[in-house]
Parts: C-alpha cells; structure tokens; sequence
C-alpha cells in the first residue's frame, strides 16, 4: 500500500469492516485473459468470503479456470464538495472512504454442512432478522445454488480520511461535515476528528 498513513491494520476493525458491508465486487480472470468484475452479496463468515450464484455463467467458469481473484468492498463515506472551499480548484474535491482488497483463491463449496451453514449466515445478514426460516440440507434451493468461498491469503484495509491534513485542517473538515449533514457527514465527522 503506498498510503501507509491510510492502512488500517486492527484486525477488529477490519473484521467489523467486512461484516458492515453487504455487497462486494468479485475480479477473476476471464477466458479472453481480460479481468471481469461482478457485484456478489456476501457474507464474512468463518474468516472467508462466501457468496452464492447460478451453478452456471462467466464467474464459475473463470474461477474453475484460474481459481486466484480478487474481492474489494468500499464505504462511502462523506464527500467533500466545492461549498468547503469555493477558491480551491475542483480536481480537490474529495471523496472519505474505508476499502478492502482481498487476494485469495475462490472454490466452489461442496461440503453439504459448509455450504448449509454459508446460506444461512447469507440469510442472518442480508434479513437483519433473527426468525428467519432456516435452511436446510436437503432444501431444493441448496441443490439449485453454488456457494463460493474465497479464501483469504492476503488483506489490505484502508481509510482516507484526512490524515495527511493537519489536526486544525481536520477539524475545520469535520465541522464543515457536521453543519452540512448530508448522510454520512456526521461518521466521516466523528472519524475525522479521532
């Protein structure tokens, strides 16, 4: 990572990163050699990435071919427009974020049990609910779907938020955030300020 003073390197913080967001963007390689980027719900569970998709299409075939991808999730946070700095020219606008890149290998889950269990961690996050009805092995659905794990072997985390910027500069973004308080102003705010 070029930006050492961005990279976040608690790995609480990078668990509860991934566990945040809902929706990442899987890269593998496809046949014609050029990278293919899909969006996949997912879900972080027992430290790997599990998503599941048709048992047919482009990203089976890529990852049967050349099981290495690449997994990236992002949070938008708080964009710092013109309004902050009407003088400074537009190419300083800036955008606050937390990213994660993952390498690893994708693979196709056979193991019944493993895969049961990734469903129902997909269906624990992406209903928010604790009631829902519980999938099971023998539950058409699971013959119907793959599960793919990606498992991780390398992992970088990051923030932009600021900290090049000295702590006045910082301070001055955070309540500028504050007083405009568009969604996420008020996080990046706090985040700014930490």
């Amino acid at each position: 990572m070029r930006r050492r003073q961005s990279a976040i390197t608690d790995q609480m913080t990078v668990r509860r990163l991934l566990v945040r967001c809902r929706v990442g963007r899987l890269a593998s390689t496809g046949r014609d050699g050029y990278p293919y980027i899909t969006p996949v719900n997912y879900v972080f569970f027992q430290d790997a990435i599990y998503f599941h998709c048709a048992r047919q299409g482009e990203k089976l075939d890529n990852i049967l071919a050349d099981s290495r991808v690449c997994f990236e999730i992002d949070i938008p946070l708080a964009y710092l427009d013109l309004a902050f700095d009407p003088v400074r020219p537009p190419c300083q606008v800036h955008q606050f974020y937390h990213c994660i890149i993952i390498r690893g290998r994708a693979e196709i889950v056979e193991d019944l049990t493993e895969k049961v269990a990734a469903l129902n961690a997909l269906m624990a996050v992406h209903e928010g609910q604790p009631d829902f009805a519980a999938i099971t092995a023998d539950a058409q659905a699971v013959g119907l779907c793959a599960v793919i794990a990606v498992r991780i072997e390398r992992l970088s985390c990051k923030s932009d938020l600021a900290q090049k910027k000295s702590p006045e500069e910082r301070r001055r973004i955070a309540d500028y955030l504050r007083e405009r308080g568009l969604p996420g102003d008020e996080e990046a705010a706090r985040l700014l300020e930490s």
